[in-house]
């Protein structure tokens, strides 16, 4: 070929060659190698973000609900070394909130994602919808709610001496089993045999409503310790929560996940009830209920 017929490449020639290898290389390749000229990249910074947003799926959940004591009384107490000590290993919620007053409401919207209009801690009620527990039992897993205190399996009474109804918002609700609502002596000593969800309801001593954050943080180190650690290595977690505040803190209470999964530190997301237990219903891979099911995931937490 002669000079005066070889091509000419131009810069415009070059630059549409240089783009075309650069696009040809960043094509993933299909099965068996074949290169799909409409395949996308996703930004390696959006493929991290993705695995970091997702929620694990835990063998266990256990939640814990005390009472009446806000953020302030609890975290950095000296009378609460445990709870102290767990809110330094796992993640610590700092802007979480009830949603109202007095206790039975808030357990209500803990369980059930609505206070179901009730706006005091009236005995007996009687609730049809869908809840926590009744979504974890029609998807084939197992939940059951402890109180401590309980004077049978499936006890229906407003009080037996330190035990409370109010506190204990699954025997209220005609969906959930009689089976489901065992006294907290039922516990299991070997924690793999937990259910998918259990909800632990200390008595009103226990639980600081009438008795002092030692007392409680006590009680907890003692029932929910070896669980705890437990948790950690066996791909399940604790969620401790209070219901309320005692009227003094805008109901700002503390809030602190524990166990396989979680990546340690405090965090700010604002959260209430609802979200807790939109973050619930995700762990659990169930159908979010009432005001859960318009709050945002929390993705934050997870490692």
């Amino acid at each position: 070929m002669t000079t005066a017929t070889r091509p000419v490449r131009t810069a415009a020639t070059r630059v549409a060659a240089v783009t075309s290898l650069v696009t040809a290389c960043a094509m993933p390749a299909a099965a068996g190698g074949v290169e799909r000229a409409t395949a996308s990249v996703r930004p390696a910074a959006t493929a991290v973000a993705e695995q970091a947003g997702r929620v694990p799926r835990p063998a266990h959940v256990v939640v814990v609900v005390m009472e009446n004591h806000s953020y302030g009384q609890v975290i950095g107490s000296a009378d609460a070394p445990f709870i102290n000590s767990l809110a330094r290993s796992g993640a610590l919620l700092t802007q979480s909130y009830a949603v109202t007053h007095p206790s039975e409401p808030n357990y209500l919207a803990l369980f059930a994602g609505s206070t179901q209009g009730l706006g005091d801690d009236s005995c007996p009620h009687t609730y049809t919808g869908a809840n926590i527990g009744s979504r974890v039992l029609a998807s084939g897993r197992r939940f059951v709610g402890y109180s401590e205190g309980l004077p049978a399996t499936g006890f229906t009474g407003c009080d037996a001496g330190s035990y409370a109804r109010r506190h204990n918002p699954w025997v209220s609700f005609a969906t959930v089993p009689a089976s489901a609502n065992q006294p907290l002596s039922r516990w299991p000593s070997n924690p793999a045999s937990l259910p998918a969800l259990s909800f632990v309801v200390p008595d009103v001593v226990n639980d600081m409503h009438d008795g002092s954050v030692a007392t409680g943080d006590r009680w907890l180190a003692g029932h929910l310790g070896s669980y705890a650690a437990w948790a950690r290595t066996h791909h399940s977690l604790l969620v401790l929560t209070w219901d309320e505040d005692d009227d003094n803190a805008g109901n700002h209470i503390a809030t602190v996940v524990v166990g396989a999964g979680v990546r340690p530190g405090r965090y700010g997301d604002r959260v209430n009830h609802y979200r807790v237990l939109r973050m619930l219903c995700d762990l659990l891979g169930v159908t979010p209920m009432g005001r859960a099911a318009s709050e945002p995931s929390l993705t934050s937490i997870w490692s």
